[in-house]
């Protein structure tokens, strides 16, 4: 089962080409499957990768531009026709729930399952949460309304000692108090510090999705201290008056954003059609965040 991992089921731009769909992405932690845009082609990714529609529950949506959700009405239908149960929500802004859910009505009349829309703004706001996780908005600079999205693993419980809780013959009712940090009082009325008994939580995940987007400095600043950052790329510095007035960011761009936000990795994506080969991309970003990689179309990412 995976902890933590990003599947790449799209990272093309408008136009699909031969190597990449357009925009898709799922996060799996622990088997409960996050997809992020929808473009056309992610339910066949989604199969080839043995990702099942049964575990997938949230839908995020990034913006109404055709190459990040022309995916999702076909991908509901088949979800329907594989008999999914239980509820899925779609975080889409509100004329987008309105058109899916007009598609919806028509295409897909009788789902066994229920569909829920859940509107989002283009601003910073936390949008879902679980016991394991958050997901928050946040604002991107694109030619429509656009947002990213920040998925922030909650603090974890610190580990036990066995032996110590051993020793001390601690009762199975104070051992979650103890692994949130409780200190343990013994029947004889001693006080056992915590720190005796456990030690430190295994860090946090922490990943942010961004695209699309002109460079803007408040991007960085929104996802400080992220520990992977997915942004577009989708066009090298030789093109940088063009990504600026379509509201793109070059690689170099994107290597900046990373490195303002402290980031530990940069993946890119996003790429435009016209690029056969996106070593140029990655070597562009690599001269200023060395820690960068390129994303493919059915490529998997531990993120924990």
């Amino acid at each position: 089962m995976a902890q933590f991992q990003l599947n790449i089921l799209g990272c093309g731009s408008a136009i699909p080409t031969a190597r990449h769909n357009p925009s898709s992405q799922i996060i799996d932690i622990r088997d409960n499957l996050f997809m992020i845009d929808c473009g056309e082609g992610s339910q066949l990714t989604m199969r080839k990768m043995r990702l099942k529609y049964a575990r997938l529950n949230n839908i995020f949506i990034s913006h109404l531009h055709g190459d990040h959700c022309l995916g999702l009405t076909g991908l509901l239908s088949s979800m329907a026709l594989q008999e999914k149960s239980g509820t899925l929500t779609i975080h889409i802004f509100e004329e987008g729930a309105d058109l899916f859910d007009q598609q919806l009505k028509f295409f897909c009349r009788d789902t066994p399952y229920e569909i829920k829309f859940n509107i989002i703004k283009p601003e910073r706001a936390t949008i879902f949460e679980s016991n394991a996780i958050t997901v928050e908005t946040i604002p991107l600079f694109h030619r429509v309304p656009c947002v990213g999205f920040l998925f922030k693993e909650k603090p974890k419980l610190r580990h036990l000692k066995g032996d110590m809780v051993k020793f001390y013959e601690i009762p199975v009712k104070d051992i979650h108090g103890i692994k949130e940090g409780n200190d343990f009082i013994t029947p004889q009325g001693v006080l056992v510090p915590n720190s005796h008994l456990t030690s430190d939580p295994s860090p946090s995940m922490s990943y942010a999705y961004c695209s699309d987007t002109a460079f803007n400095p408040q991007v960085a600043e929104s996802v400080k201290g992220v520990n992977t950052i997915y942004h577009e790329a989708t066009y090298t510095n030789e093109f940088i008056s063009i990504a600026g007035k379509r509201g793109h960011s070059t690689s170099a761009q994107a290597a900046q954003i990373a490195k303002m936000a402290g980031a530990e990795r940069l993946i890119l994506g996003h790429f435009s059609k016209r690029y056969r080969d996106e070593s140029g991309l990655l070597n562009e970003a690599k001269t200023i965040f060395d820690n960068t990689i390129l994303a493919n179309d059915g490529m998997r990412i531990d993120l924990l």
